[in-house]
């Protein structure tokens, strides 16, 4: 370093012609930066209503579908009092909760004999009756949905919506985010390129 330069001096002088920067900018804040500030905004503005009108609509909609196969299955299903023809021996020790599939018989609307298999208790045995679900032509059925079911599912759907969106929020910015610091490497490494012969002829004075 020359004994000319003033003892601030620590880089490349500014050109004469070079103008200040604004008043009240920062000399600092990149194009980049300004970029960045906007797309995170415009993210988040999309995100703070977008998130729960995608979930609310998502999660209306799986209720809405499935409150339709309830009504249709509770028109079409029914119960009816079955006899139990054979049933294996129950395994001991079971949960009360348990179910098995036992042979059944019963008498439908029409009054014609039916038969099935269908699943009872564990303590049902030949002879016994149980209550089971059927649809108008005679075949054994699962109980209709209800609508705590569509409920529960509704409001599933309408999580996994709000978690979908929010994960779809975090990816957005970090590709944001990536895409940008790519740019700013390769403007510093093309601004050092430039300086760094400045540099370097300063200390081989």
């Amino acid at each position: 370093m020359s004994a000319q330069d003033p003892p601030h001096a620590s880089g490349p002088r500014r050109p004469h012609n070079e103008q200040p920067p604004p008043r009240g900018a920062n000399p600092l804040r990149r194009t980049s930066d300004r970029a960045e500030a906007w797309c995170s905004g415009f993210l988040l503005a999309v995100l703070v209503p977008g998130l729960p009108v995608a979930s609310v609509s998502a999660g209306l909609a799986v209720h809405e579908s499935t409150m339709r196969t309830v009504q249709a299955q509770s028109a079409e299903r029914f119960q009816v009092t079955a006899r139990v023809t054979s049933a294996p021996e129950a395994a001991s020790g079971g949960a009360a909760d348990e179910k098995q599939k036992v042979q059944v018989r019963w008498t439908d609307k029409d009054g014609r004999q039916q038969t099935g298999s269908a699943p009872a208790p564990l303590d049902k045995t030949a002879g016994s009756t149980v209550r089971i679900w059927v649809d108008r032509g005679g075949t054994v059925k699962n109980p209709p949905m209800s609508a705590s079911n569509a409920k529960a599912g509704g409001w599933l759907m309408g999580g996994m919506t709000a978690v979908g969106v929010y994960a779809g929020f975090v990816a957005a910015r970090k590709g944001m985010r990536l895409a940008l610091d790519r740019r700013r490497y390769a403007q510093w490494d093309a601004e050092w390129d430039r300086v760094e012969p400045l540099w370097s002829a300063r200390f081989h004075r």
